[in-house]
Order: structure tokens, then sequence, then C-alpha cells
């Protein structure tokens, strides 16, 4: 190849291409789009209602859209953490159990992808007693366990206090380095989120605006939804690690 070639393009791991959907009367997606590449954090925010979960629904091919067109990596393999788990709290079911139930898990894959979130401790314990973090780790552990060109996260932090989810969101982009998978999130936590992605896509069934999440803090149509006073706390977030949190969120000092 010669030198002055042009660098070989990659293409993404999924493309959503003017997508529309409309349920009875409603017009619940117009002129939506949207790209993931391998290594990259995309996140979905917006309002109740907007079409987060439906265009989340979309990608997977759960939901067909109306108009539009759909691109995935035909080789992908996806790993899905839903927004909602719902759990009989009398249910004799261990963490290890409810992971090895996931199709082709073995002993050392359950343990690995455990170890990794950081609950190989917590195996043998009952699922209904874990805590939010803990349980959000698992249902992480579980997604994990597909060996994920693309991990889906539907509202990641559910449940977990700002500590928790702060070393969630550090979590998910260590796995994102580590495994070098996309990742497409969706999240109603702007406080965080904003300092926790690559990529910003403000949905209010169309895009309202899309882009780096310094650049979406500041657009107007963001400042429209969610208010000028909002936006400043949220969008100059950072976290300073002179200290970590325990899987319930609390502070533990770290040793110097």
């Amino acid at each position: 190849m010669p030198d002055d070639a042009p660098p070989k393009t990659v293409p993404p791991l999924l493309r959503l291409s003017d997508i529309h959907l409309r349920i009875g009367r409603t017009e619940v997606l117009s002129h939506v789009d949207l790209t993931v590449a391998r290594g990259e954090i995309v996140t979905l925010i917006g309002p109740n209602g907007a079409g987060k979960t439906t265009l989340v629904r979309i990608a997977l091919g759960l939901v067909r859209p109306d108009q539009g067109r759909v691109e995935r990596d035909p080789a992908w393999r996806i790993g899905y953490m839903p927004q909602r788990f719902q759990l009989d709290e009398t249910l004799p079911l261990t963490a290890r159990r409810f992971l090895s139930l996931s199709p082709g898990a073995n002993g050392d894959d359950v343990h690995r992808a455990a170890d990794e979130v950081g609950v190989s401790h917590l195996l043998d314990h009952p699922l209904g007693g874990l805590s939010g973090g803990e349980v959000q780790r698992t249902l992480l552990a579980r997604a994990l366990l597909r060996r994920p060109d693309l991990l889906v996260l539907d509202e990641p932090v559910r449940g977990v206090d700002v500590g928790g989810q702060v070393e969630l969101y550090d979590l998910i982009a260590r796995l994102r380095r580590s495994r070098g998978c996309g990742v497409l999130m969706v999240s109603h936590d702007l406080h965080l989120v904003m300092a926790a992605t690559d990529r910003v896509i403000c949905l209010n069934r169309h895009v309202c605006c899309a882009g780096k999440p310094e650049a979406v803090s500041s657009h107007p149509e963001y400042l429209a939804l969610f208010g000028a006073l909002p936006a400043e706390r949220i969008a100059v977030y950072s976290h300073h690690h002179d200290h970590r949190h325990d899987l319930h969120g609390e502070v533990v000092e770290t040793r110097r």
C-alpha cells in the first residue's frame, strides 16, 4: 500500500439513519440518526417519553421503524443491561446461579465476569439481598458474559446513590478501555453522565442536539429542555479520585 494512501475507514458497530416511528397517532421518533463506534461511549439523554428506550429497542432489532435504515456490524455480539429487573426477594437464587443461567456461561466465565465488576465475593449471596449497586454490577456482569462488541446499558445507575453512580460510570469506562467495546447508554442522570461519556445525543422524539458533552450542555435546545441552572451544575462536574467508594457508595479512604 502506498505511504500516502488514505487510512482505512472502520465502519461503526451501529448506524441508524433517518429513523421514524409512529404508534397510533403519536409520532414517537422523527428523523433520528445515531452511530456508535467501537471503543466509544454514546449516551442518550432526554425527558421522559422522549423515545430513548424505543430507539434502543430499534437498535437491538426488537422494534421495526416505519422508515429509516438500521445497519449493524454483521459479526457483532451485544451485551444488554435492562432498565428494570424484577425479582421476588423470597426466591432462593444466588448471584452465581443467576449468572450461570446465561447461555454458554461456565463457572470460570461467571467468576471472571463477577471479578471484573467487583462482585466475586457476593456470588453465593442471595440475589434478592443485594444492594442496588450490587444488583446493577451483577447485571453488568451478566451482560459481559456475552463477550460483547457493544454494551447496551439502559439506565445503568438506576437505584444507586451518587457515590455508587460515580463508581459504576468509572467501571463502564474501564470496561470500554480493557475490552475495546462500544457502549450505548440511556440515562436520566444528567448530574454525572456528562462527565462519563464521549458523545451525547439529546433526544425529544427528534435529535435536539448531539456532540461532545460540553457542546451539548450549552446548546439552546438542551437549555430549553433542562433549564440553564441545572445545566450549569451538571456540565462542569468532575470527580477527583483522592479516595474510592465501596459497593454501597460509601467513601473509603485511600492509603498514601
